[in-house]
């Protein structure tokens, strides 16, 4: 059921929408009323997550860090909704890794994804949004990007460049437009668990004052009500959710 009415009709883009929190704040903005698309570079999961949600307008197969790739789904977008009003820009990667294993290879892809495709993703939807003088632009930055964490410097340094790329183009693009960045602690998705094993997962529970990694929906939670009217004082902020971690 919609708790934001001005959501309703919408039109929002989600780049990594085929699964985690990208799927979970698709889903909840379709709750909402909106009309909503998402972006994904897997083919086969994006197929599956429209199958399952016929609620979505559509889905683009989208590369973020491709400038082309990106300009087509934006393309498409305005062919199937006729433009965009809030955009969330979601997608990214992590590797563990400590430094020395770090290969300038992989430090250069996840820089490419989770920063480069932030600016070509938000470029796209902030000239139209200027042309119509309204919008809403949001990041999935990272506590990573606001302290350190042994394992993921390429990860931490693309996450506090997102940080920063969503202040500065909140003060560019005031008053009509706002942009800010939500900042997720450990989040119980498809990445994490990939990367951690149970014991791993329930030790960084034990360092969480909440005891536990939040759900991808909570998360989607925030992303409605920054989008929505009761936020429209918000701006060039980053916002955590991490069940108490950074305090």
């Amino acid at each position: 059921m919609a708790r934001y009415e001005e959501l309703t009709g919408k039109r929002v883009i989600v780049t990594g929408g085929a699964s985690g929190i990208g799927l979970a704040t698709a889903q909840r903005f379709v709750e909402e009323g909106s009309s909503v698309m998402i972006f994904d570079i897997n083919e086969e999961a994006l197929k599956n997550t429209l199958a399952e949600n016929p609620g979505l307008v559509g889905g683009v197969v989208v590369d973020v860090s491709d400038e082309d790739s990106v300009k087509t789904g934006f393309k498409e977008a305005d062919q199937q909704m006729g433009g965009i009003d809030i955009l969330i820009s979601n997608a990214g990667i992590s590797v563990r890794n400590l430094i020395k294993d770090t290969t300038f290879q992989q430090w250069k892809k996840v820089i490419d994804i989770n920063l480069h495709g932030m600016y070509l993703c938000a470029k796209e939807a902030l000239d139209r949004m200027e042309t119509q003088g309204s919008g809403v632009v949001l990041f999935t930055a990272s506590t990573n990007g606001m302290e350190a964490h042994p394992y993921y410097a390429d990860y931490n340094a693309s996450k506090a460049g997102v940080i920063l790329l969503g202040r500065t183009l909140a003060l560019e693009y005031a008053p009509k437009i706002r942009v800010n960045s939500i900042c997720p602690g450990y989040v119980l998705t498809p990445m994490q668990r990939s990367e951690y094993t149970d014991e791993m997962l329930e030790k960084v529970n034990q360092g969480i004052p909440m005891k536990r990694h939040a759900e991808p929906r909570e998360v989607a939670a925030l992303f409605a009500f920054l989008a929505s009217d009761e936020a429209s004082y918000i701006t060039g902020q980053h916002i955590p959710i991490d069940g108490g971690e950074t305090a």
